[in-house]
């Protein structure tokens, strides 16, 4: 079984967040493997050691320093890298990304195509939906258990009123919940045998993509411009005496509330 897992590099949680008011997108520098696809990255790792065979791929769209986050995820025990590096990139939205994605997971043709649920960076919890919907397979969306077995997917998850388990035929995308598992540490020997490991480079070119497929030119969104968000007023602070609920009341009467 070929397993591929998606992941992103993140600015460090050490790091504000910033956004560039001339390019209006997040600033950028190094950063960490998304620590919600380090769960995917188990769980794909898992699945392949209790098989007893397979091939476990990492599968990222970022810059060149990204490099550097995807040996974390082979000094966890993945097989190889697939690192998506172009500068015609900058500006991809969720459209493009998904887009270039699919196109990178068409070329390894995976059996199971494994997510982390969102990004600490953007939140959206759409990605793995879209490039199932590239791919044309079907989505299992939040899952808590994973198993597989005799070419189908099994998955349990959380919902607003209980657990469901669902099932899907292999090939299948799986966006994975951070309480799946408690991701390993990598091994010394790992550590060492990540830096000897060549990542794999692909440009747009190579996916078989134009330049107006990605990027600004291929997104889909725009950002109109930025603001701070206005100042926060002062609270009034009421004591709690006899005449407290009283100045409760006018207080909420001079906001409009009641």
């Amino acid at each position: 079984m070929r397993l591929c897992v998606c992941v992103k590099e993140v600015p460090s949680s050490l790091v504000s967040l910033r956004l560039d008011p001339d390019s209006r997108r997040l600033v950028r520098g190094k950063g960490r493997l998304n620590a919600p696809d380090v769960h995917a990255l188990e769980e794909a790792l898992r699945l392949r050691d209790e098989a007893g065979d397979g091939e476990v791929v990492l599968v990222s769209m970022a810059p060149e320093h990204a490099v550097d986050a995807l040996r974390h995820g082979l000094a966890m025990g993945a097989d190889r890298a697939s690192l998506i590096a172009d500068p015609a990139l900058a500006g991809s939205d969720l459209v493009v990304t998904a887009r270039v994605l699919a196109a990178a997971l068409e070329r390894e043709r995976p059996d199971l195509i494994l997510f982390g649920w969102e990004s600490s960076d953007s939140g959206g919890a759409m990605l793995w939906a879209a490039v199932g919907e590239r791919l044309g397979l079907p989505v299992l969306s939040r899952v808590w258990e994973l198993r597989t077995d005799d070419g189908t997917v099994w998955g349990r998850r959380q919902m607003e009123y209980g657990f469901d388990v669902v099932q899907a035929a292999l090939p299948c995308a799986v966006a994975i919940s951070g309480a799946i598992n408690a991701p390993r540490h990598p091994s010394l020997k790992g550590l060492v045998a990540s830096k000897r490991t060549e990542v794999d480079r692909l440009s747009v070119a190579d996916l078989g993509l134009a330049p107006s497929d990605v990027g600004e030119t291929g997104a889909r969104t725009r950002v109109l411009g930025l603001r701070r968000p206005p100042e926060r007023e002062h609270g009034t602070m009421i004591e709690d005496d006899e005449h407290a609920a009283e100045q409760l009341i006018e207080h909420l009467i001079e906001r409009g509330v009641l």
